[in-house]
């Protein structure tokens, strides 16, 4: 009898030690393909730019602990609630309704549902689910609209189903409506009244949708990250930044900071940073005839950048998919990130990758579901 079940526990331990051994592998073969992306070039090493630093409270007074860091941290989260409008309370507990249901390829599981993201507001949003009984990492993708990174939108943007194609439960979710009739964002409680900048209500109902995946029971709550681009970038990191429940993010060439020069950088826009009633500001660049308006060009007379959110992270990892709004020169306020995890212990929590168009290209792809993988799946 005893001989029986130390023979099982042989097998037991062996099948275990193999399990670890190939999730050692897995781990190694995934932080070799993005190791050198936590690297910045050399002409940018300890280059830190016009940025003020996140290691110095707004008195002045310097941040030297992780102590101290803990208390900087709620400092700047509550200066920008205050400067962008304190969001709502959180819809944590809601049971989404599931329009229809379609199997994809692989077996995944695709769920068309509807949840409230606002207090007002509800939206449609898809929710993919690989097989597998255990418990899944998970990715939430934002977007203009839902449908892209499921695969029925533009190419190399279908983030959902290519990770979960990957073992990861992903939702994605869009402003269908806001996005055809050209006002993009939420707007709280309504868009002649905003009391929240649109672009943190975005970010608010992000956290939203992260309650909507942490209470699946194909979950596990701990391993969930969000990805977006271009304006799913802005999203993402504002989402991320501001709500530390995101186990790590993806930004996708958003421009990572606040430029002028670039048309696309467009915080300044009445649904980002620069909301004010209607009638709008012409969307364009901005001069003496067409002003910004609302709190962005308050935000940039008084030195704030966005450099002070991306050091929220902190210890959280993300990756910069950078193309041609955000070049290797933004390493020069991502390393201001990059000394506040210093101070915490960390190291290789900050990353980017580089390519010359704005577009998402089959590389820069692979690079992203790479990140993840490690991040979410190997850890």
């Amino acid at each position: 009898m005893f001989r029986y079940f130390y023979l099982f526990l042989f097998i037991a331990l062996l099948f275990g030690c193999e399990r670890a051994q190939k999730k050692g592998i897995r781990s190694s073969e995934s932080w070799g393909k993005i190791e050198t992306y936590f690297s910045s070039p050399t002409k940018f090493i300890d280059k830190y730019g016009d940025f003020r630093s996140p290691l110095n409270f707004y008195d002045g007074s310097p941040v030297k602990t992780p102590e101290d860091w803990q208390k900087r941290r709620v400092e700047i989260l509550n200066k920008w609630h205050k400067m962008m409008g304190v969001w709502p309370e959180f819809t944590e507990d809601q049971t989404p309704e599931v329009i229809e249901e379609v199997i994809r390829e692989n077996g995944i599981k695709q769920y068309k549902i509807k949840f409230f993201w606002a207090p007002n507001e509800s939206t449609s949003a898809y929710l993919l689910i690989p097989e597998g009984s255990e418990k899944k990492p998970a990715v939430l993708n934002v977007y203009y609209e839902p449908e892209t990174a499921i695969g029925l939108g533009k190419p190399n943007l279908d983030f959902a189903i290519q990770l979960s194609k990957r073992g990861f439960v992903t939702l994605s979710v869009g402003t269908s409506e806001a996005t055809r009739a050209e006002i993009f964002s939420l707007y709280y409680p309504d868009i002649d009244n905003a009391e929240v900048q649109p672009l943190s209500m975005l970010a608010y109902a992000a956290a939203n949708s992260w309650f909507v995946l942490a209470n699946l029971a194909e979950v596990d709550s701990t391993r969930i990250g969000i990805v977006g681009h271009s304006f799913g970038g802005k999203w993402a990191m504002f989402a991320s930044c501001l709500f530390d429940k995101f186990a790590c993010a993806v930004w996708s060439d958003p421009g990572i900071v606040f430029n002028e020069k670039r048309e696309s950088v467009n915080y300044w826009e009445p649904w980002y940073l620069g909301y004010h009633p209607k009638p709008w500001r012409k969307r364009d660049m901005i001069t003496s005839e067409n002003p910004a308006r609302g709190l962005y060009p308050k935000l940039v007379e008084e030195g704030y950048n966005l450099h002070e959110l991306h050091a929220l992270m902190a210890p959280r990892p993300f990756l910069v998919s950078g193309g041609s709004e955000d070049p290797p020169s933004q390493w020069e306020a991502l390393n201001h990130t990059v000394a506040v995890n210093k101070l915490l212990g960390f190291d290789n929590r900050v990353a980017m990758t580089n390519r010359e168009l704005h577009a998402q290209d089959s590389l820069s792809n692979d690079q992203i579901y790479t990140f993840f993988e490690y991040f979410l799946k190997t850890q």
